[in-house]
Formats: structure tokens, sequence, C-alpha cells
């Protein structure tokens, strides 16, 4: 949680608006120290956005209440900071070498397949794993 944080995050759900949150998402990332008004209408210049919809979506107050809510929502999963991952709904927090990601994936295609075992669908499996919220190891 930067002091740049929300204008980023308002800057690429405005992008999204005309279908490029994740055109923005890249420039936002690869610009990271360079967060500024001035540099998101530039990018959104050089994205193809129509720059005068994409201002005025900045100041769009249900566009902040939906990055208030995904922030609030990433909060009370444990996700305080990026990266944040979450697998099966267990969270997996910072930057991790592979073997981390692949011994949690590991586990949780065990507890999938004991799901499936039991009769679940596969097409259900997901479901049913986070069908309480976050998940525990």
């Amino acid at each position: 949680m930067h002091n740049r944080a929300m204008a980023a995050a308002m800057a690429a759900e405005a992008a999204g608006k005309q279908g490029k949150f994740w055109e923005m998402h890249d420039k936002l990332f690869e610009n990271a120290k360079e967060l500024t008004d001035e540099n998101f209408a530039k990018w959104a210049d050089e994205i193809g956005l129509d720059t005068a919809k994409f201002k005025k979506d900045l100041e769009d107050e249900g566009l902040k209440k939906k990055v208030l809510d995904q922030q609030k929502l990433g909060m009370s999963l444990g996700a305080r900071g990026t990266p944040a991952f979450f697998i099966n709904g267990r969270y997996l927090s910072g930057a991790q070498p592979a073997p981390a990601f692949k011994a949690v994936i590991d586990e949780e295609m065990k507890k999938a397949d004991a799901l499936i075992a039991k009769g679940t669908p596969k097409d259900k499996v997901y479901d049913e794993t986070i069908k309480a919220g976050k998940t525990a190891p």
C-alpha cells in the first residue's frame, strides 16, 4: 500500500472500462516509480484510450467503490501487499521460488483428487474447495 496505489488501481480500472485493463496494468508495473496523473494520461493515450473518457472515469465514484471493495476483500483474505497469490483459496505471500508454488499445488491436487474419489464432479471441485472462503494448508 504505497501512496499512489489507489490512483494506480483507478487508472487500471478506468482503462478496463475501455477494454484495456491489462495494457494499463503493464504500463503501471513497468513504470512503478513514475505513477503520476500526468503519466496516467500519457499512457492512456499510448495504449489507444479515449483520454477524455479515461480522465472522467478516474473520478467515477462507482469505480472508486469497486477498488475499495477489492482492497477490503484482499485485506480480509490476508493480502496486504504484492505479490499475493491464492491457490485454491490458500494464500501464498510475496515473491516465492517455484518449489514453493509446486508444493502448494501438489497438496491442492491431492485434495482435489480426494474430493473426486468421494464423488465430487470434476467441474465442481474448485467450488467445493473454496465454498467456505479461505482454505487451510
